[in-house]
């Protein structure tokens, strides 16, 4: 069996986890790594990859999973998906993921590639899971609650303001789909927490919230990447009332992101040209093997 190429473009919390997740797969190879920095400073446990500062320096790539910040992956994807290789995403700002998709259809279907957005776990697997419910109970509210735990979207956003040297940012459910956002930050020399608050509470990642920012002397000390969430719909089957559904995951919020980008970097070699959200893609496409091993077990 022909094994799937992957390139890891970006090479924090999700592109170590996302290597892991490659090592693991018995359907991947690793055909290189993208960092901004190259070669230069290669850390120990990549000695056995190419690691390059442009993905055009990789041979024969199938598939590049974009582990970057999130409002760096549609200038990636762009880039990438014109040279003939798909790309996977975690793209999470909710209310751009239709827009993104819509840019990147016409791109994706000009080179006849795939790329797949918003394939963390929220957006992503969650989207499926409320998909699903609302499929089982189609009139009723769905109500998601995050946490409590580290965002990495949110904590990079704040990592971006002026006067931050490092950020953490925590959700904290408070009910009905409602959260409050804890944000720690340490500061640079001279930089006045007024200043940061004001940035934070004004970036659209935070706008809709409730949110506090403390000054910390060290994030590392406060740091912990679990996370959690609790799906609930209560809806209508047919004229039937009360149907309750609830679904609960506590995980490490890098690793699982990781997991769901290499299941769709899976799947992305088996869907026709174009761009899709997870909601769009067959679940079974995101396990290794064909459909007729599979189908036995899982049915």
């Amino acid at each position: 069996m022909k094994k799937i190429r992957a390139a890891v473009v970006g090479y924090g919390n999700i592109g170590k986890f996302t290597v892991e997740a490659l090592e693991a797969a018995p359907d991947f190879e690793i055909a290189g790594i993208v960092r901004r920095k190259g070669a230069e400073n290669k850390p120990a446990e990549l000695a056995q990859y190419d690691v390059v500062k442009d993905i055009k320096e990789l041979k024969d790539v199938d598939v590049a999973i974009l582990a970057a910040p999130t409002r760096s992956c549609p200038e990636f994807a762009k880039a990438i998906i014109p040279q003939g290789i798909n790309t996977v995403d975690s793209f999470d700002i909710h209310t751009s993921i239709l827009d993104y998709r819509s840019e990147m259809m016409p791109i994706c279907k000009q080179a006849g590639k795939v790329s797949v957005i918003a394939a963390g776990w929220d957006p992503g697997s969650d989207s499926i899971v409320r998909t699903l419910m609302q499929s089982l109970a189609p009139k009723g509210l769905s109500y998601t609650n995050f946490g409590p735990g580290m965002s990495m979207g949110h904590s990079v956003c704040v990592r971006s303001k002026e006067g931050v040297k490092n950020a953490l940012s925590m959700t904290i459910p408070l009910g009905e789909g409602i959260h409050r956002r804890m944000v720690y930050v340490e500061l640079e020399d001279g930089a006045k927490l007024e200043d940061v608050t004001a940035a934070i509470k004004a970036d659209p990642y935070f706008a809709n919230d409730e949110t506090h920012v403390f000054a910390v002397p060290s994030v590392d000390e406060v740091k912990d990447m679990g996370h959690g969430v609790n799906l609930v719909r209560k809806g209508v089957s047919g004229k039937t009332q009360n149907q309750r559904l609830e679904f609960n995951m506590s995980i490490n919020n890098p690793a699982l992101t990781a997991q769901v980008l290499v299941n769709v970097a899976r799947a992305s070699m088996r869907l026709q040209p174009g761009c899709y959200t997870m909601v769009e893609i067959p679940v079974i496409d995101m396990l290794p093997g064909e459909r007729e091993e599979l189908i036995p077990h899982l049915v």
